[in-house]
């Protein structure tokens, strides 16, 4: 049996469906069983339930052979960074008492750093907490930034014809789709060959600015005089917040940004074949492209 936290999401749905398709039993772990029903027709065992409830994580992490774990989070929430520890905290007594031995833990480029970097610093609290559980071998995927980041865009160009942020312009930063984190992710779980505690990134196709993705999303919609234009601190946090984000995460993602722009945030194993994923930000565009005709 193999436990997919947060199933309903962008890497968790992916996942389950990777792991049913070689054939092994799979416990969905979500917080809506409505939104779960599709795992369970597909053959997936699902459990509704509070990410932040260590007893309900413990019950269902118990006997398998591994897990994914990840720290979900609703954008329009107050209060981010409490909620995470909630949640991170939860997991790992759980992973404590469940006596689970291998777990993944999703993460995030920039968990090195001690401070600068907004939302990314509940994943570096979450990777120590999991690092000090005795007998856990732990799997740590820090990855890009996710190229379905670009869905938020599409109002933007519907409502002002352009596509606003506070990264610079210029400042390359590894993207990647969530289906090639969920695939990293599904085959290491069926492996389990990692041992104590290993840290992988993962770091899609190539590295992109904002302003080349934005011309090669400009391209796909059939706009190729598209513009990126960075934001200041203010706008940024204001149109974030328009778009649905609570203030404390809309100021803590324009912090990051800033760290990404001064290059604080990068790769520490540097590009490689086993890092280097197959999706290309030309194809995820042609799905935002159809996404963008859908609205």
């Amino acid at each position: 049996m193999y436990v997919v936290m947060g199933a309903t999401g962008h890497t968790g749905r992916a996942i389950v469906h990777h792991l049913l398709r070689a054939g092994v039993p799979v416990r969905a772990l979500g917080r809506n069983r409505q939104r779960l029903a599709p795992l369970a027709a597909a053959g997936a065992e699902v459990r509704a339930g509070d990410p932040a409830d260590a007893e309900f994580l413990a019950d269902a992490f118990r006997g398998a052979a591994a897990a994914y774990t990840l720290l979900p989070y609703e954008i329009s929430a107050p209060g981010y960074h409490v909620a995470q520890d909630r949640q991170g905290e939860a997991i790992a007594r759980a992973l404590h008492s469940s006596r689970l031995r291998h777990c993944i833990a999703l993460s995030s480029l920039g968990a090195d750093l001690e401070q600068g970097t907004g939302p990314i610093l509940s994943m570096r609290r979450q990777e120590q907490r999991l690092s000090a559980i005795d007998r856990l071998d732990l799997l740590v995927l820090r990855a890009g930034a996710f190229m379905e980041n670009f869905h938020g865009a599409l109002g933007s160009i519907r409502a002002c014809g352009w596509v606003g942020d506070a990264f610079a312009p210029d400042a390359p930063l590894p993207m990647i789709a969530a289906r090639d984190i969920a695939e990293t992710a599904a085959w290491a779980l069926l492996a389990r060959r990692w041992r104590g505690v290993e840290v992988r990134e993962v770091l899609g196709e190539r590295d992109l600015s904002h302003a080349q993705a934005t011309a090669i999303l400009g391209e796909r919609l059939g706009r190729p005089d598209l513009e990126y234009r960075q934001l200041d601190a203010g706008d940024a946090v204001d149109a974030l917040v328009g778009a649905g984000f609570a203030p404390d995460l809309a100021a803590a993602y324009v912090e990051l940004a800033h760290s990404i722009n001064a290059g604080l945030i990068r790769s520490l194993q540097g590009r490689n074949a086993t890092n280097t994923t197959p999706t290309r930000f030309e194809d995820f565009a042609a799905e935002l492209a159809q996404a963008w005709r859908a609205m």
